[in-house]
């Protein structure tokens, strides 16, 4: 389980009415940006209550607040947008294609461009879950798109082609008996969705303690989840990115790139969840060791 620590929410606020006409209207210490319109200074209802250093420590905060949302910063609209555009496109074009190769005019390839569906919906997903249920956390970088390393580019390349060979040189995979190539197509369509599913489920569960990043700093705001899906698997989302990324494997039908994927990613996680525990046990003392006693990784040889 990952964290991720929120900041208090905004206590006290209180309402006002107009000595007019009894309408309401916000209190003057939450307005600023939110009144602003184009012949007013955005801060002018704030800074008449403050004193003239008051005012400029204010305008600094808004500043720097606001100035996050630009294009190149973290939370970039602009670059949050271009991505979930760009994801959508790759979505539609991909599914265009797997249906088209798969039922108007057969052929083996029907496997390429369903991957490229595959993670379309993973990566929009991960910006997705972050942004709905740990809003404060969101940025462009929730996406993944970029944050997994070279490693992660390089394997997704070694699998496409050896699905394009594959299917190039040997279509019919004749050393196969059509009931073995089936069931293993079969089995890697349950381990994506059941993995998706899975990843997205303890994200959500999570919520505010979820991070892509492992947490060395525990804050107030931190709590140890153990309901829900966290009742059952220790690291579920963890649990659904491996069983997910050997399904994409076994529906390329790569049997070369599933033994990779599946030591490089054992290799990953093992490392990561004994790292991440150590933090964990520092956090939460004998209450995450009676929770880790009595629950399960379910990824093989990683208790």
């Amino acid at each position: 389980m990952t964290m991720e620590p929120t900041l208090p929410a905004l206590q006290g606020s209180t309402t006002s009415r107009s000595p007019q006409n009894g309408s309401w209207s916000p209190p003057l210490s939450r307005r600023g940006p939110v009144l602003a319109n184009a012949h007013t200074d955005h801060h002018a209802e704030v800074d008449l209550q403050q004193p003239p250093a008051r005012q400029s420590e204010l305008s600094t905060a808004l500043d720097t607040y606001d100035s996050q949302y630009l294009p190149g910063q973290p939370k970039s609209l602009a670059g949050i947008a271009t991505r979930a555009f760009l994801l959508g496109a790759v979505l539609v074009l991909s599914v265009t294609l797997t249906l088209y190769t798969l039922l108007l005019q057969p052929t083996p390839l029907w496997r390429i461009p369903s991957f490229f569906t595959i993670l379309s919906i993973f990566h929009f997903l991960e910006f997705w879950t972050t942004a709905r249920y740990n809003t404060r956390a969101a940025q462009v970088s929730s996406f993944l798109l970029s944050q997994n390393g070279s490693e992660y580019n390089i394997a997704h390349t070694a699998a496409l082609l050896e699905c394009l060979l594959t299917n190039l040189l040997f279509p019919h995979r004749a050393w196969l008996a059509p009931i073995l190539r089936d069931t293993l197509l079969w089995t890697g369509v349950l381990f994506v969705v059941t993995g998706q599913i899975i990843r997205s489920a303890a994200m959500i569960a999570a919520g505010t303690n979820f991070n892509h990043i492992v947490q060395r700093k525990k804050e107030a705001t931190h709590r140890l989840v153990t309901t829900g899906i966290y009742a059952h698997l220790r690291h579920p989302s963890y649990f659904g990115f491996f069983w997910w990324g050997l399904g994409t494997q076994l529906l390329l039908g790569n049997p070369m790139c599933f033994t990779g994927y599946a030591v490089v990613l054992w290799r990953f996680f093992s490392q990561r969840i004994e790292r991440e525990e150590k933090f964990l046990v520092h956090f939460f003392g004998n209450e995450y060791v009676v929770y880790r006693n009595r629950t399960r990784v379910r990824i093989p040889f990683i208790r």
